[in-house]
């Protein structure tokens, strides 16, 4: 069968019509996204809240090493789903004027809701560390897009090909040598790492800005390829797709460029590929790119894999591809309402197990400066599967209420949530 109701050759008509792969994409990696955080609070042992590299061969698992790496898969595409998003904005009529002042307000809005409602979800306690990752990300994305939807879309899309490959080049210069202002604008554009006022650290610049506005921009500048005929599409993407698998796999073979040297190991000892004992290790450590910053490696790996699954979208069975539609049709309320929900869960259902819940109040806090508060908390990964099939289960009907409310009414606020 076939979900998308682009059907037409001609740019501007396709622009008009809500492709429905975009919503499916987009659900199936909010979907993927819950795993991740469901993980985050219900794993227990080293894996619980990140604490412990789930893709060190040494110490993991295939199941765990699968359950962790999947999910890399997520916060880029949802970055260049905005910039395609985006620039279909503008291909569907949208003055420039009005297009840069609405990314400009949204993205306003989503760095405003990131260092409240979003940061106090992860935490449940005051004052609460600034979690800044993907929804900051995307926040500064359309800051950044509103300024270069001014410009030909073919710049932009140089724009974002540079900054995407180039920003590795950056590497050496390391925001812990740098003092002052320069640390903490290094801090936020490149390295990431905690937010400092003084010597007290307040939260976490999780998501450096610069490599994911690379990301948007390509985005924005692949729009133009939404908006052709279904097959020619999805041709397209596919080749593009399996073009950045290919640049991946030469890039890893040959290690000289794109994924810069960091610790995996124990005691921080550098894991290279090559050098490992087992094809199972080496397989591991040859996926195991570098999302902090998003390496140029790990976006080619991520949107190549995205990309060539494209095709398969529109072949979903129905029952598959409307739940899919229907979390990738609201995905920012999905994503504020299953933070919370998957929090208070954890709390539950740890203290139903007779576990003490309290490390999971101030979390964010307990996971940096005392994470011997989580040691006694979580459970085996098949519970925190059976977890995450809970959490969307419960979440399917509030966003099917959401979902039909945005597509009655169309209230100027509806498209800032």
């Amino acid at each position: 069968m076939t979900t998308t109701y682009v059907s037409t050759a001609t740019p501007a008509q396709a622009a008009r019509t809500r492709i429905a792969q975009i919503d499916m994409l987009r659900g199936l990696v909010i979907v993927l996204m819950a795993l991740d955080h469901v993980r985050d609070y219900f794993l227990g042992g080293p894996g619980m809240a990140g604490i412990g590299n789930l893709l060190d061969p040494t110490t993991t698992t295939p199941a765990l090493y699968a359950t962790r790496w999947i999910t890399h898969l997520c916060a880029p595409t949802f970055v260049f789903l905005s910039g395609v998003s985006a620039y279909l904005q503008f291909a569907n009529g949208k003055a420039t004027s009005n297009l840069s002042r609405f990314l400009f307000t949204r993205g306003l809005w989503l760095i405003l809701l990131e260092i409240t409602v979003l940061s106090f979800g992860w935490s449940f306690g005051f004052p609460y560390a600034f979690f800044l990752q993907v929804i900051w990300a995307i926040g500064w994305c359309m800051l950044a897009l509103a300024a270069l939807v001014w410009l030909p879309r073919i710049a932009v899309l140089a724009i974002g090909a540079a900054i995407t490959l180039g920003h590795n080049l950056l590497d050496p210069i390391n925001a812990g040598e740098l003092t002052g202002a320069a640390r903490l604008l290094w801090t936020f554009l490149h390295d990431g790492g905690p937010l400092f006022i003084g010597e007290q650290p307040i939260g976490l610049f999780a998501y450096p800005v610069l490599p994911w506005i690379g990301i948007a921009a390509l985005g924005y500048g692949f729009g133009a390829i939404f908006t052709a005929e279904a097959a020619k599409r999805d041709r397209t993407l596919l080749l593009i797709g399996l073009g950045f698998l290919v640049a991946f796999a030469l890039l890893r073979l040959t290690m000289i460029y794109g994924d810069p040297a960091f610790p995996t190991g124990p005691e921080g000892v550098w894991r290279d590929w090559r050098e490992q004992d087992s094809i199972g290790a080496a397989i591991m450590v040859f996926l195991d790119v570098q999302k902090y910053p998003p390496s140029l490696q790990f976006t080619l790996v991520t949107l190549g894999i995205v990309l060539t699954l494209w095709p398969l979208l529109a072949r979903l069975p129905q029952p598959i591809a409307s739940v899919l539609n229907t979390f990738g049709a609201v995905p920012f309320f999905f994503y504020v309402l299953h933070i919370y929900l998957i929090h208070a869960l954890a709390i539950a259902v740890n203290a139903a197990a007779g576990n003490d819940p309290a490390g999971l109040f101030d979390y964010m806090i307990n996971v940096f400066t005392a994470p011997e508060k989580l040691s006694g908390l979580g459970f085996a990964l098949p519970w925190v599967y059976l977890a995450w099939i809970i959490v969307l289960a419960l979440l399917y009907p509030l966003c099917r209420y959401w979902q039909g409310v945005k597509a009655r009414r169309r209230d100027w606020w509806l498209s800032y949530l």
